[in-house]
């Protein structure tokens, strides 16, 4: 499946042509290469998507063409998720 397809259909990126603008920008690894959006994405292959602030690395559990949105979270674990400055108020 195509890593742009990945990232709308899991719900990570919420527009296929957004997750197309950040795959082309450099802003995607795919196992430590940097990915475009028409590269394969495959089960247990690590993603690293570079989100201005925030850094999101996931692992590829399953492919699925469609999905509900209570079934997208199954397309994928959340290894670490790290911001590069923390803006929350204490």
């Amino acid at each position: 499946m195509r890593l742009d397809k990945y990232l709308k259909v899991s719900r990570i990126i919420k527009r296929r042509s957004v997750a197309k603008e950040i795959a082309d920008k450099g802003r995607i690894e795919i196992n430590g290469k940097a990915a475009k959006s028409s590269t394969e994405v495959a089960p247990r292959d690590e993603l690293v998507i570079k989100f201005g602030n925030k850094t999101l690395t996931i692992t590829v559990d399953e492919l699925l063409e469609t999905t509900k949105k209570d079934d997208a979270e199954r397309m994928y674990t959340i290894v670490k998720e790290e911001y590069a400055q923390d803006f929350r108020q204490e």
